[in-house]
C-alpha cells in the first residue's frame, strides 16, 4: 500500500505534526487533519496535536497568513498555540509527522531511540506529490501559505484513506529519511 503498509490497525491513533517554530505548518497540518477526519471519517478514533522543535513562537497563535488560508476554506486554527516537542510526546503519539528532513533530526534528537520509528515525514502520506518536504512558508508570501495547506491537505487525506481501509502506518516504515 505504498508508504502506509497494513497492519492490524488500532482503536484510536494519536497523531503529532511538527515543524521548526509550530505557526505556520505543523497546525496547519493539525488543523486540516482534524477537521478532513471529522468531515470524512467521523467513525475514526483520532486525535491531533502539534510542536516545534525550536522554541522560537511557544505560546504563540499560528502565523496569521496561515489563519487566513485556512479560514477562506472553512477552518479556524485561531485557538492553536504553539509548544516545544518534549520526549514525552514519543510515548502519547503513535505517529511524528513532520515536516522535512531538518525537522526528522530534530525531533530524532529528542526522541528516545526506540521511538524513532514513530517519525515519518508528512508527505510519505501523499505518494503521488513530487515533493517529499512540506517547504517552511515563513518569509514567503500568501501563495506559499496555500501551497502549504494544499500539501497538507494530500497528506492528510492520504493518511485517512489508509485508516479507513483498515490500515494502520507501519512503525518499520519510520526510521530516517
Amino acid at each position: 500500500m505504498g508508504p502506509a503498509q497494513c497492519e492490524q490497525a488500532s482503536a484510536s491513533l494519536r497523531v503529532l505534526f511538527v515543524c521548526m517554530g509550530n505557526i505556520c505548518r505543523s497546525p496547519t497540518a493539525q488543523a486540516v487533519f482534524g477537521t478532513l477526519a471529522a468531515r470524512l471519517a467521523p467513525a475514526l478514533n483520532v486525535e491531533a496535536d502539534s510542536a516545534a522543535t525550536h522554541a522560537y513562537h511557544l505560546g504563540a497563535a499560528p502565523d496569521e497568513r496561515a489563519q487566513q488560508v485556512a479560514r477562506a476554506r472553512g477552518i479556524d486554527m485561531s485557538g492553536l498555540r504553539a509548544r516545544q516537542l518534549v520526549a514525552e510526546d514519543f510515548e502519547r503519539f503513535d505517529l511524528v509527522l513532520v515536516m522535512d528532513r531538518e525537522n526528522w533530526r530534530a525531533a530524532a534528537a529528542v526522541a528516545p531511540p526506540s521511538r524513532h520509528q514513530r517519525i515519518r515525514l508528512l508527505l510519505d502520506f501523499a505518494p503521488d506529490c513530487p515533493l517529499r518536504e512540506v517547504p517552511d512558508p515563513y518569509y514567503g508570501e500568501l501563495p506559499d501559505f496555500e501551497r502549504v495547506f494544499e500539501l497538507t491537505e494530500q497528506a492528510a487525506r492520504g493518511l485517512l484513506q489508509a485508516l479507513q481501509a483498515g490500515c494502520m502506518p507501519d512503525a518499520a516504515g519510520g526510521g530516517q529519511p
